[in-house]
């Protein structure tokens, strides 16, 4: 069932946890931005000890701005110090454009096709 990104785009940051045998999957529900960007790096970052691998599935993020990419290069950077692989999956076009526009989207672009499932 398709995901309305219009009705989600007025939803506040929701995520949503669930662990596998091979990462801890985040689910980002709503809109990545200035406003929630400290605390979503503070409830993801506290996530990496207890992992290798972070999966932020994005299907049902609407928007992110700036203050939202600086949140998720900040977990990047924390992850990779502590050797944790951080993966995006299922970016819709308008996040592609902000990685691709700000460098970044080589970090993540393997992972980042839409409808790709988790390693």
């Amino acid at each position: 069932m398709p995901t309305n990104l219009a009705a989600v785009s007025l939803v506040p940051l929701q995520l949503q946890t669930s662990k596998t045998d091979q990462a801890i999957v985040v689910k980002c529900n709503g809109r990545l931005t200035f406003d929630v960007s400290a605390n979503f790096k503070n409830e993801v970052k506290a996530l990496i000890p207890e992992t290798r691998r972070i999966v932020l599935d994005l299907t049902n993020l609407a928007y992110m701005d700036s203050s939202g990419l600086g949140a998720i290069i900040s977990v990047y950077v924390t992850a990779k110090k502590c050797n944790c692989d951080l993966r995006l999956i299922n970016f819709n076009k308008r996040v592609r454009d902000l990685l691709g526009i700000t460098h970044v989207l080589a970090m993540f672009e393997d992972f980042g096709q839409f409808n790709v499932r988790m390693p």
